[in-house]
């Protein structure tokens, strides 16, 4: 089995860093690449050292192009605009794109869509295992309780964060209209504010939170008639997200018998 080359898209960043640590200390994978955007205070640093680690090798870099030619796949937690560049390279150079960005537009889904026909692409709003269970509990659950127990989904990040809500929290209202067999953008409900009337049975509703450190926390509320069913996830450690991540690549890769072409879940890495 050849071992994986991987590259890390925006090294200098939480995640970034998270991930070049953690593919160094994985069987199976290596870092081969590392991204910076131009201009970053980090190009040309050792990838190892911005980890935190010892010397890989590899130096931080602002050219893409010349780094997706070298590696099997791409580890890529950065912004909506950079990811779909990083589908577009990728499905040029026919390589695994693991995808953690949120906050994409419907053109942006489209785009990597069209860039999955020739890359194995790994999409997902949370890379956990945890969540990704949560997110299955969440359709069973609204598929058995049905319209009378009303569904919302409150989410809490960092202050840091940019999107709202988190594409976790978009991830399990998917569920639970899936669930329901409605269409969550018919039913979503992502702000109230003043005089909104009486909740509309059927809608599913979202609450965002920010502040401090908090890596993120979900819970899917049912609320029903004198009870009230709550399924709730919180992550502690940003780990969890880059060990799923690359979980992911390595799925992807297959030992070098790349999967091929399509997009696909974390649902599909691990078999629920």
């Amino acid at each position: 089995m050849s071992e994986m080359k991987l590259a890390v898209m925006g090294a200098a960043g939480r995640m970034g860093r998270t991930l070049l640590a953690l593919v160094q200390q994985i069987d199976g994978c290596c870092i081969a690449g590392a991204i910076e955007c131009q201009g970053s205070a980090v190009l040309g640093r050792d990838a190892g050292l911005q980890a935190g680690l010892d010397e890989a090798g590899v130096a931080v870099s602002d050219n893409p192009l010349d780094v997706f030619g070298k590696v099997d796949g791409v580890l890529d937690f950065t912004a909506p605009a950079a990811s779909v560049e990083f589908a577009r390279l990728a499905a040029k150079a026919g390589i695994v794109h693991v995808i953690g960005t949120t906050g994409f537009t419907p053109q942006d889904e489209a785009a990597i869509a069209a860039a999955a026909n020739h890359a194995t692409i790994i999409k997902a709003g949370n890379m956990s295992l945890g969540v990704n269970l949560l997110t299955i509990l969440t359709r069973k659950a609204a598929a058995a309780l049905g319209p009378d127990f009303d569904i919302e989904i409150l989410e809490m990040h960092h202050k840091h964060k940019v999107d709202a809500p988190s594409g976790t929290a978009l991830m399990l209202g998917e569920a639970a209209a899936e669930g329901r067999k409605i269409s969550l953008a018919d039913k979503a409900v992502r702000v109230r504010d003043g005089h909104t009337g009486a909740r509309r049975q059927g809608d599913i509703g979202f609450a965002t939170l920010r502040g401090g450190s908090v890596v993120g926390e979900h819970t899917v509320m049912f609320a029903g008639e004198g009870e009230r069913i709550e399924l709730t996830h919180r992550a502690g450690d940003r780990g969890i997200f880059a060990r799923g991540a690359v979980k992911a690549a390595l799925w992807g890769y297959n030992g070098g018998a790349v999967k091929g072409p399509g997009l696909f879940s974390m649902a599909d890495v691990i078999g629920l």
